[in-house]
């Protein structure tokens, strides 16, 4: 497609994304449900199983794989293994044209990728679950239109913050009786250099498409490292950017895969690389922290972990209450950044639409509520899909000697998948007043596990809120009360602690969602992440202003 026509297809999406990041409403251009699509996903993902994804880019010394699906099956594809002293150059020699075609026209190519990504969202879906773990409708809305969501709203920022400043500019200044001084003024937006994304086992698509549009809107080459046991989804989304770029008229070496060996480890390599001038990064604080120190001649974004928690000190809809925590308890095995960890509920009780209810009350009730929601096996496969990897599996059976269970985990076994590991959360129960008790509950414990920690009262509870996002981080804070000088107060830590806040949420909303084009997801004010999926901080240090000035 030449650019005139995809500049006439997409600028119309382009303005409405742009209206919807000012006024913050719901928006969303891409359907969430399957029957809104053609073709059959589950066929188109079957046939990729066991081939090789040839995407035609130069520095290919070998082929890799390795995925197996957290639901058993091995997915046997291969993968090109870069040779990267041949790779990274070539995906420079691209950086020019993409420079001078401006800030619209590389919006629009990277609409078109992302419509055409669209349109193969039920064969992606099927990727991400296979390779996340996720059950299949939520790998079908978060690894697809919401994904999509993501990165289109990474390339409206990217957008406006490009085009703050003018193409050109005429300058006189006035000098009384002489002449004035006159120059003519031009400014390029310049990617800073080679952008490296790296990929997450969780989120494949969702977690990774602000950093690769923000980067690719900006004017910078794309090297998608995958994580290795989560390569499809993301090899796929490489295959449809080459193929556009290339139809478009530019380098398709623009965006390229890096795949690795097994143990390889080549993201440290690549983060080290001169090349190497943005790098995205979600997962381990550890490596993160990392990123952060010895990246230095690249702007690193990292989402890391953090410790989510929520302040319960009363309520007016205690089933409400309950029914909203227990979901998202369960959603995709508590394997998100955003899942409540913590939940710090007064020793002496809280106040309720039910009459007052003890701390044990609280507890027995939410640990009934997530019983109840996941007692039907075939509900529970829906919400809960399986368990990433051994890891999560050795955290979740660990946990019961942390504390007195309150609810302990239990095995369902998925009919369609019998290798697949489910398990429904484990519910701890913890003195916050023990030093012992701190350590296991001040720290993150990714997966579907949860503490409930007693505290002396709603003062304390907010005084150990604002402890553990200053010195944990927090990607989310929840919190539920009647009292309005209790809701300020709870305000009042979230806006000191740069900490995203739901308030008193009960119905279909829950705290660990966030919309593209509306709610922030991370704040990048605490330890949990450095950046915000998105806002302008996140795209307008991936390029610079050059000018050029000229004696008029």
């Amino acid at each position: 497609m030449q650019l005139t026509e995809l500049t006439a297809t997409h600028r119309p999406t382009l303005d409405q994304a742009l209206d919807a990041i000012r006024h913050r409403a719901y928006w969303s251009p891409h359907p969430e449900h399957p029957k809104a699509y053609e073709g059959d996903g589950k066929a188109a993902f079957d046939a990729l199983l066991g081939g090789r994804i040839d995407l035609g880019q130069p520095g290919t010394d070998d082929w890799v794989g390795g995925e197996v699906s957290p639901y058993g099956p091995e997915l046997g594809v291969t993968y090109p293994h870069p040779d990267l002293d041949v790779l990274l150059p070539a995906m420079r020699a691209g950086m020019g044209a993409w420079r001078d075609a401006g800030p619209e026209a590389r919006a629009v190519v990277c609409l078109e990728i992302l419509a055409r990504i669209s349109a193969r969202t039920p064969e992606i879906a099927h990727a991400v679950m296979h390779t996340s773990g996720q059950a299949f409708m939520m790998a079908f809305q978060a690894g697809g239109p919401h994904a999509q969501d993501r990165g289109l709203e990474a390339v409206a920022y990217a957008y406006a913050e490009q085009t703050r400043t003018p193409l050109t500019a005429d300058w006189s200044k006035p000098q009384g009786k002489r002449d004035p001084l006159e120059l003519s003024k031009s400014f390029t937006a310049a990617g800073r250099g080679i952008s490296l994304m790296i990929g997450c086992n969780t989120f494949p698509t969702w977690n990774g498409y602000p950093g690769l549009f923000a980067s690719l809107a900006t004017g910078n080459p794309v090297l998608v490292k995958p994580h290795p046991r989560a390569v499809l989804p993301l090899a796929l989304t490489v295959q449809v950017a080459r193929d556009v770029l290339a139809e478009a008229g530019f380098d398709p070496n623009l965006v390229a895969l890096a795949a690795e060996r097994p143990g390889e480890g080549i993201a440290k390599t690549l983060a080290l690389r001169p090349e190497i001038r943005i790098i995205d990064y979600t997962g381990s604080t550890g490596f993160g922290n990392w990123l952060e120190a010895n990246a230095r001649q690249a702007q690193v974004y990292t989402e890391k972990a953090g410790v989510n928690t929520v302040v319960i000190d009363s309520t007016d809809n205690y089933k409400g209450m309950l029914s909203n925590l227990s979901f998202s308890l369960s959603l995709y095995s508590g394997q998100m950044c955003t899942t409540p960890q913590n939940f710090l509920i007064p020793r002496d009780g809280i106040t309720t639409d039910a009459g007052p209810k003890s701390y044990d009350e609280v507890v027995a009730d939410l640990a009934g509520a997530v019983g109840g929601l996941l007692g039907d096996d075939a509900r529970a496969n829906a919400l809960l899909g399986a368990l990433v990897n051994p890891d999560v599996k050795a955290r979740l059976e660990a946990a019961s000697g942390l504390g007195e269970v309150a609810l302990p985990s239990r095995e369902i076994t998925n009919p369609e998948f019998p290798d697949a590991v489910v398990r429904t959360p484990v519910v701890v129960k913890l003195d916050g007043a023990k030093p012992d008790a701190e350590a296991v509950y001040f720290s993150e414990c990714f997966g579907p596990v949860s503490f409930a920690v007693a505290v002396d009262s709603t003062e304390s509870a907010l005084e150990l809120l604002r402890r553990t996002v200053r010195e944990k981080g927090a990607m989310t804070v929840g919190a539920y009360t009647t009292s309005a000088e209790v809701e300020r107060a709870v305000e009042e830590v979230c806006l000191d602690e740069s900490a995203q806040l739901s308030l008193n949420l009960t119905g279909g909303v829950y705290v660990n969602q966030t919309a593209a084009f509306s709610d922030f997801h991370g704040s990048g004010g605490n330890p949990a992440a450095n950046a915000a999926l998105c806002d302008g901080a996140f795209v307008a240090n991936r390029f610079r202003v050059v000018e050029v000035r000229r004696q008029a």
